[in-house]
C-alpha cells in the first residue's frame, strides 16, 4: 500500500474524526446520526494512521508531499 494522505489531509480527518466523536459524547445528534457518524470517525482514524485511502486510490488522488532526490 503506497500512502496517498499528506499531513495536513491527515490532520482534517483526525479533526473531523474528534468532533464527530464530541457530537456523539455530548447527545448533540440522535441515535442513527450517531452510529454513522462514528463509523464515519472510525474510518477517518484508521485511514489517517495508515496514511492510504482507498477512495484516494480508486479515483487517483494523491495529497502525500512526494520527495524528488
Amino acid at each position: 500500500m503506497k500512502k496517498n494522505l499528506g499531513g495536513l489531509d491527515r490532520f482534517i480527518r483526525i479533526t473531523l474524526a474528534l468532533v464527530a466523536g464530541l457530537l456523539v459524547y455530548f447527545e448533540m445528534v440522535g441515535d442513527t446520526l450517531s452510529i454513522i457518524l462514528l463509523a464515519v470517525a472510525a474510518v477517518f482514524v484508521i485511514t489517517s494512521l495508515v496514511g492510504f485511502c482507498p477512495l484516494y486510490g480508486l479515483v487517483g488522488l494523491n495529497s502525500c508531499s512526494v520527495k524528488h532526490d
